[in-house]
This record gives structure tokens, sequence and C-alpha cells, in this order.
């Protein structure tokens, strides 16, 4: 990382600031196991989600007032979970949490207030 920072530093200032603060968030993906990275590394779920949302949308076009837009998307991200859970499983998480169990405790830079 440190290469591409030297080499485009002055061609693109911002880019690199923007590429160096954010570095950790994007390649901790990579820390998981490859069965999870495989899953969490895209976003197609999260568009498959949006595309659903646009679908139903575009079937009620026009809405009578904030709440019934809230309605519909309460509702499809409650049939959403409900799928998710009684279904295939998307991730099986108690092999994740087996693995995390087995991870040396990172030192963590959020300072969590209970």
């Amino acid at each position: 990382m440190q290469q591409t920072l030297a080499a485009y530093e002055e061609k693109a200032p911002k880019a690199m600031r923007i590429l160096e603060a954010g570095f950790d968030d994007v390649t901790a993906v990579l820390s998981l196991p490859e069965k999870y990275r495989k899953r969490l590394r895209t976003t197609n779920s999260v568009e498959r989600l949006n595309e659903e949302v646009r679908r139903r949308e575009r079937v009620i076009r026009i809405f009578p007032n904030r709440e019934s837009v809230l309605r519909l998307i309460g509702a499809l991200l409650m049939e959403q979970d409900e799928k998710w859970a009684s279904g295939k499983k998307y991730l099986d998480m108690s092999e994740y949490l087996e693995w995390r169990a087995s991870q040396p405790k990172p030192v963590s830079k959020v300072t969590r207030i209970m």
C-alpha cells in the first residue's frame, strides 16, 4: 500500500487520503474465513433487496404518505427476514462463531460505551 500511496500522492492526493483512511475497513473482510469472504465481499444481497423494493414501488407508483412507504419497506424486510430465518442459510453463523472464538482478541479502535 505504501508504494501505491507514494506513486499517486502527487497525482491524486485526495484519493490517496481516502484510500489510506479507509484501507483497514475495506480489507476487513479478508480476515474472515474464505467461506464467508465470498458472501460478504460483494453487495449482491443488498442490491437484490433494493431491486425488490423498486419492483414493488413501481406497482404502487404514488404513495399517499411517508408511513405507507415505511409499511411497504417494513413488510418487505420482515418477509426477507422470515426467508433467511426459515430457509437455506445465507451464512451459517455457528461456524463463524466457532472461528471467531478461536481468534486472538484484537485491540479495538472503537470505544464502546455501555
